[in-house]
Order: structure tokens, then C-alpha cells, then sequence
């Protein structure tokens, strides 16, 4: 079991990073004004929302608005509380992580539910979104799961206890 958490681990690590960089610097660009960013960056997010047909990118419907806002504003922190824990191995990790999947999953609900049931969703932007269905649920399993680091911290006594004990 140890090693399978720990696979999971490094693919909830790696995920984490790529959503530290790809949030503020794709995402934020549908909310925040177009000149905080490069040219290429801008003509990036054109190019590949065009590429798979994302409709609600180009529409920007009022849920949508809110779900972007929503993800810069909560999960984007969480997704870094994520890769800290994780890279300082902190004990709290599993409680970020199921935070992070819970709020991502549901915020994926919304979505796909507006893609599915328009019945207007490409098969490219169906495809863009079923990976991270999948990181989410495992974000969210990752937190009820044991904790695997170690922190010198848990299960020992203050050193003042200690000495008020003998």
C-alpha cells in the first residue's frame, strides 16, 4: 500500500506544480485584464481554446465567470498549500489534498454538466477535461488516505511536557 501512495503522491506533486503555473498564467487570462500578460501567452490560450472548441472560453457564460474566479481565488492557494506540504513533508497534506479535490470536483461538475448536457462539447473538449476528473478524484482519495512522510513533529511530547511528567 505504501508504494502505491507514494506513486500517487508524485502524480499529485506533479499535477500540483503544473496548476501552480498554468491557473494565474492560462486561467486568469478569461478575468484579469489581457495586458498583465505576454503576447505569446494571450495568443497561446487563443490558439489551443480554438484548437479543442471551448465555448464557454470564448462566451464566458456567468457561471463560468464565477467558476474562473472561484479557482484563482481558493483553489489556485490550495493547489500551492498542496505543493509545499508535500515537498516539506507536512502532515496536513491529505487535508489540503481533499480540500483541493473535493472544491475541484464539484467546480468540474458544473462544467461538464454544461457540456454534456448542451450537447454542444467537441470530443477534443470532452477529452481536455475527463484528466482532470481524474486528478480530482484522486486528489480527494489522496485525502482520506493515510499520511506516508514523516514529521518529527507527530507523536512526541513537547520537551517541557516532558519535564513536568518525570
Amino acid at each position: 500500500m505504501g508504494s502505491i501512495i507514494k506513486l500517487i503522491d508524485a502524480a499529485l506533486f506533479l499535477y500540483f506544480i503544473i496548476i501552480a503555473f498554468a491557473v494565474p498564467l492560462i486561467d486568469g487570462q478569461a478575468i484579469l485584464p489581457p495586458d498583465l500578460y505576454p503576447k505569446f501567452l494571450v495568443e497561446l490560450k487563443s490558439w489551443f481554446f480554438e484548437y479543442i472548441d471551448h465555448y464557454l472560453v470564448f462566451e464566458m457564460p456567468h457561471f463560468y465567470v464565477g467558476i474562473t474566479w472561484f479557482e484563482l481565488l481558493f483553489q489556485w492557494p490550495v493547489s500551492l498549500l498542496c505543493v509545499y506540504a508535500f515537498a516539506a513533508g507536512k502532515s496536513w497534506f491529505n487535508t489540503t489534498s481533499l480540500i483541493y479535490g473535493s472544491s475541484f470536483l464539484a467546480s468540474l461538475a458544473a462544467i461538464l454538466a454544461e457540456l454534456i448536457g448542451s450537447k454542444r462539447a467537441s470530443d477534443k473538449l470532452l477529452k481536455f477535461y475527463y484528466p482532470f476528473v481524474g486528478f480530482a478524484v484522486l486528489s480527494f482519495a489522496r485525502g482520506l488516505l493515510p499520511y506516508s512522510g514523516k514529521s518529527s513533529a507527530i507523536g512526541k511530547r513537547p520537551v517541557l511536557n516532558r519535564k513536568k511528567m518525570a
